[in-house]
């Protein structure tokens, strides 16, 4: 229900444009109120604690529910008349800030149907990161689950707060305040203003949805991308470091968080390998500027471009490819691996060959001078694998369903990481892959997004058994 009171803010954008699409939000307001209604009335009065295994399915539930409703102006404009499978895989795409589209002419759309889609970004990035600071942890599978909370609150340590209520006021507060100024920055410097509340919305869910073709690189202004690259890095920064911050004005609080720290480090490693490709490779045709605003948009998982990339030597689309494997912090809105874990594994494999030095050595593994036990140790070894597995398996059945290999390889990295730019046939967009191929990818953006435990979990015999 709540959802389509959303669909309010499309219906004003295309009153104040007349762009003769407020017929398609409000039905779709109105189906989704029916729908909603439908479900609830039954159910209104019901009131009990919720354990572990109604915590999953409703997790799930909530991601697949609103993807599917998602979907219904996509399907009902009649400037796009999408498809089931194609209106699936774009909704799925927003809400889960993937940013992969299936539209190819973006720049001719209505603007309300075009503020819809950065809204969905938008809606969903406040979603995963309640998700990843609330719910996740009280799972017992989210990232934060590496700050070792101690109450039923997403991270004790950093004393943000101990209610779920109090903690999704805060990160509101937080998330609406980013976007202001992200859409105040943007306007300042060239955007027109509905594009610079647009734009504003995907930068700070780290969405990648644009409303040009060509996204970023359709302004072809210097400022903008430098102002798109700090949102993109403020955005792939945990968001409670951000609540702290402003509560206590202190700049120590990001210096001195190892998961920072280590993030800074990597991003400035990666675009050093790539200048010094380029200067080995004496590639000439490939602006700096575009290396740096490819380098951060692929790491922090935003899928923001600034140019063709897909030009670009096959070193540095493998590398940009393999990058957004990493991801974000956790408790921000990127996707991926997260920096934390991909830390932790570097001093796991660090300490095993310590061990293989002194076999009788105890090596404590610390995380911001906390040691990390070793079930928060297991855990992430069995999130790496899986992660890793998974993606492996969906390539497969992308190839063997007939898509060629860089895009089966690329496209699977692209919704897994929910980074959305992909190669080979999706290079510009999804559009001309088969359903069966958007219906398996509309499931691998939830399955990043979930981080892999929360939604195959419930695909087990033993989570229905028991």
């Amino acid at each position: 229900m709540m959802f389509s009171v959303t669909l309010i803010f499309p219906m004003i954008i295309s009153l104040i444009y007349q762009d003769n699409n407020l017929a398609t939000f409000i039905l779709s307001s109105l189906i989704i109120l029916f729908f909603g209604l439908f479900f609830y009335l039954p159910n209104k009065n019901i009131q009990h604690d919720i354990n572990i295994r109604e915590g999953f399915l409703i997790v799930v539930l909530f991601w697949v529910v609103l993807s599917i409703f998602g979907s219904i102006p996509f399907m009902i404009d009649p400037q796009l008349s999408l498809s089931f499978s194609d209106a699936l895989f774009e909704s799925t795409s927003g809400w889960t800030t993937t940013g992969a589209t299936i539209i190819s002419n973006l720049d001719d759309l209505s603007y309300s149907i075009l503020i819809y889609r950065q809204e969905l970004q938008w809606l969903g990035g406040m979603g995963i990161v309640i998700l990843a600071l609330a719910i996740l942890p009280m799972l017992g599978v989210g990232g934060m689950q590496l700050y070792k909370a101690e109450t039923t609150g997403p991270i004790k340590d950093n004393k943000i707060s101990p209610r779920i209520a109090e903690t999704a006021k805060n990160l509101w507060s937080v998330y609406i305040g980013l976007t202001v100024l992200c859409a105040v920055s943007y306007y300042a410097v060239g955007m027109n203003i509905f594009d610079a509340i647009a734009h504003s919305f995907s930068t700070i869910a780290i969405g990648g949805f644009s409303t040009h073709s060509q996204s970023i690189g359709y302004f072809n202004n210097y400022l903008i991308e430098i102002i798109c690259i700090v949102f993109m890095l403020l955005s792939a920064i945990n968001f409670v470091l951000h609540y702290m911050f402003l509560k206590n004005r202190d700049i120590k609080i990001y210096k001195n968080d190892g998961e920072v720290s280590a993030y800074l480090f990597l991003i400035i490693f990666i675009i050093l390998v790539l200048l010094v490709f380029l200067y080995i490779s004496e590639s000439k045709n490939i602006n700096l500027r575009h290396i740096i605003f490819q380098a951060v948009s692929f790491i922090t998982t935003s899928g923001f471009t600034s140019t063709n990339y897909t030009v670009w030597p096959s070193f540095i689309l493998t590398f940009l490819i393999i990058i957004s494997f990493v991801g974000a912090c956790t408790g921000s809105t990127g996707g991926g691996i997260k920096i934390m874990r991909i830390v932790l594994l570097f001093k796991l494999a660090k300490k095993e060959l310590m061990k293989i030095l002194h076999p009788s050595a105890e090596i404590p593994i610390k995380l911001n001078e906390k040691i990390v036990s070793e079930d928060v140790s297991t855990t992430v070894w069995s999130f790496f694998v899986l992660y890793l597995f998974s993606y492996f398996i969906i390539s497969l059945i992308l190839f063997a369903s007939g898509t060629d290999f860089l895009t089966a390889f690329s496209a699977t990295a692209a919704c897994l990481n929910n980074l959305g730019p992909a190669l080979g046939v999706a290079s510009d967009n999804y559009s001309l892959m088969n359903d069966f191929s958007k219906y398996l990818l509309s499931f691998t953006m939830l399955l990043g997004r979930l981080e892999i435990f929360t939604l195959l979990i419930i695909l087990t015999p033993y989570f229905w058994k028991y």
